[in-house]
């Protein structure tokens, strides 16, 4: 115990946890759950027949919880992969010097709604804000690439269009999907200068502002579901290999059996 308290304190906190302490976790419930179960069965059944019971059912059990990782939205610290994000792609002046055609071709009736426009709000609020350094972390270059304000009352976006993406049917052999891009309008703020006590007036862009333009951004849709889907066909095709090693031993034995039988009773010495 003094050793653990003093690799805790020693340690960095992100190398003790969650590293150094979900290995023992690990490790010790694997010990726990699986050793005991497996001393049981080993004690009955043998140890060569109890591991590959033991390993069978825990393959199945896998398969139930992988099972149900992928069809419930678990609130439990389960497997999962990337969630879906918006990443930005270019900051540009003029939508004519995007990189990417699509976004030329915006029109007003790509204009999204209050709601939508808000979700994509909060990606261009992460990247053109500058992050400042912490006692915990300072940025990187590139988490400052497209920076151009102190904070987010410096500037105001002004429209939201998305254009793009698809909804695939799988029935109809429709697997992936078409990228969806946001094009951002954003202006800087007029500095005002508010006195004491009186609500500051209604924000107005600068047109004169080099930082004015649009920020295009483009769709992730992550791979939230891909680490559990994985883990299913693993344990399912681990499962398969324990039933069908016990299938085959069970084979083995009636050939056995059948073959005692045709051979007939084993003669008893007699005694002398």
């Amino acid at each position: 115990m003094s050793a653990l308290v003093l690799a805790q304190e020693t340690i960095e906190k992100s190398l003790w946890y969650p590293t150094i302490l979900g290995i023992l976790v690990v490790l010790a419930g694997l010990v726990l759950f699986c050793g005991s179960i497996y001393l049981l069965l080993g004690t009955n059944l043998g140890a060569r027949l109890g591991f590959l019971v033991a390993a069978t059912g825990l393959a199945g059990f896998m398969v139930i919880l992988s099972l149900l990782w992928v069809t419930t939205a678990s609130p439990l610290n389960t497997l999962k992969g990337r969630i879906p994000e918006w990443n930005v792609k270019q900051f540009v002046s003029q939508l004519d010097q995007a990189k990417i055609k699509e976004a030329r071709k915006v029109s007003k009736t790509d204009k999204v709604d209050t709601i939508e426009a808000a979700n994509v709000k909060a990606a261009v609020d992460e990247r053109l804000v500058t992050k400042q350094p912490t006692a915990i972390e300072k940025p990187t270059p590139e988490d400052n690439k497209f920076a151009k304000f102190d904070k987010v009352t410096d500037y105001q976006t002004v429209n939201t269009y998305e254009i793009g993406g698809s909804d695939p049917e799988f029935l109809d052999f429709q697997i992936t999907h078409k990228p969806l891009f946001a094009i951002v309008e954003v202006c800087a703020v007029k500095p005002v200068e508010t006195p004491f006590g009186v609500p500051p007036p209604k924000p107005e862009c600068d047109p004169t502002s080099d930082k004015n333009g649009f920020m295009i951004l483009e769709r992730d849709l992550g791979q939230l579901r891909l680490p559990p889907i994985l883990a299913f066909i693993c344990s399912l095709v681990l499962f398969g290999l324990g039933l069908l090693g016990l299938h085959w031993r069970e084979r083995d034995e009636q050939e056995a059996a059948k073959r005692r039988e045709a051979a007939g009773p084993t003669p008893v010495p007699a005694r002398t």
